[in-house]
């Protein structure tokens, strides 16, 4: 083979340069022509590259602009309707919320485990009349499970529930105490609960009896992840509502936000396997089948209260249009303070969210009866919480003289 370059070659192969060619022999000068006129002086090519001229690029190099600019491209692609959206929940927060969006004495709360399982006492029950007093909470969902991956609920779990709800009914006369079921759906995970399989909704129905039985008024469900159409959660909801109205019960149900954008949970789904939002079109299937649905419209990856508002205003747009006018309505406030991926505390306030609800509430059906917000959760609340649920949406504001 051949070698590619002076390199390649051994100690004994180097190449030198040829030799000048000598005078023919015995050739000389002829004095008497004398000198005559010097030759033109050769000159060397003009090799050097000129700065003006780039040189051309390899293929390569070629290949490598072709890709950065096709990159810039679909980044542009991606980044122009997040941006547009973005814009448009900024101008989503501006204007005034309408007069009369205030609450309509059908909001509701979270409550954690500690009320049913032995760990609350009287005087907790005293101190948590006292703060709900004179605000609009109508329904506790109190927790009361999880669910096992079967569907059933050992009664241990609410052992304290007929004292709870004997405690609420004679402190807070009106208020409905609602069992606040939930578990890890199989959606995306080989571990979890599987509403395909007819056994564990046949245990859920069971498990909704028993809760019944212990002094309950209500049902409350929170399965997650619950993935846009799932044709086995109508079932279920199907056959919850006979059960819980044959019993003179509420059926309510936690649900995820609505695609801000057409067909966004498709989208969202296949690029990271978590599609997150409902059609608006399911969501009205999942609300006909209830009495009550409440949003959880936070966890919004918005990063500024401008933007996290004007999401809520829209969600709230959005879940008007698709609630019957004979379904309780509640958007979700955010009573925690917690940074992590989708969540952050500085933006989602509840100040944003109260803001974002009056807006979209009078944007677009400021008249709605059965409407209110929920409170997550009691035990992460702070003052400040509490404060901006009253001043913002359950205090009624001082008439105009």
């Amino acid at each position: 083979m051949a070698p590619d370059s002076a390199s390649d070659l051994g100690p004994d192969q180097v190449v030198k340069p040829a030799p000048a060619p000598e005078a023919a022999a015995g050739t000389a000068p002829d004095p008497a022509s004398g000198p005559g006129p010097d030759p033109a002086p050769r000159t060397a090519p003009d090799t050097a590259p000129d700065p003006t001229v780039s040189p051309p690029a390899s293929p390569s190099r070629r290949r490598k602009r072709r890709v950065l600019r096709l990159l810039g491209v679909l980044l542009a692609l991606l980044l122009l309707p997040l941006l547009t959206a973005e814009t448009a929940l900024r101008i989503n927060y501006t204007g005034d919320p309408a007069p009369g969006t205030r609450t309509r004495h059908r909001d509701a709360l979270w409550l954690g485990h500690a009320w049913v399982d032995g760990r609350k006492s009287d005087r907790d029950v005293r101190d948590l009349a006292r703060r709900l007093r004179d605000t609009g909470i109508r329904d506790l969902y109190v927790h009361s499970g999880p669910l096992e991956h079967d569907g059933t609920v050992p009664a241990s779990a609410y052992r304290k529930a007929r004292w709870f709800t004997a405690a609420v009914h004679r402190e807070l006369p009106g208020v409905r105490v609602q069992a606040w079921l939930g578990d890890v759906l199989a959606t995306e995970t080989p571990d979890g609960l599987r509403l395909e399989r007819a056994a564990t909704r046949t245990a859920i129905l069971a498990s909704t009896r028993a809760v019944l039985d212990a002094g309950f008024q209500g049902a409350h469900f929170d399965l997650e992840p619950l993935h846009s159409g799932d044709r086995d959660y109508l079932a279920l909801l199907d056959d919850l509502r006979d059960l819980t109205h044959a019993r003179g019960a509420v059926l309510s149900v936690a649900a995820h936000q609505i695609d801000p954008l057409p067909a966004f949970h498709s989208f969202w789904g296949t690029t990271t396997g978590h599609p997150k939002w409902w059609s608006q079109a399911y969501f009205g299937q999942v609300a006909r089948r209830v009495d009550q649905i409440a949003v959880m419209s936070y966890d919004t990856m918005q990063p500024l209260q401008s933007l996290y508002g004007g999401y809520v205003a829209q969600q709230t747009s959005l879940a008007l249009e698709a609630t019957p006018d004979g379904t309780d309505l509640l958007m979700g406030l955010p009573f925690y303070h917690e940074n992590r991926f989708g969540h952050w505390a500085h933006a989602e306030t509840v100040p944003a969210a109260v803001r974002g609800v009056r807006l979209g509430l009078g944007r677009t059906d400021a008249d709605r009866a059965r409407f209110g917000v929920a409170l997550y959760v009691d035990f992460a609340a702070t003052e400040a919480d509490w404060r901006a649920y009253r001043d913002g949406w359950a205090a009624t504001p001082p008439a105009s003289s």
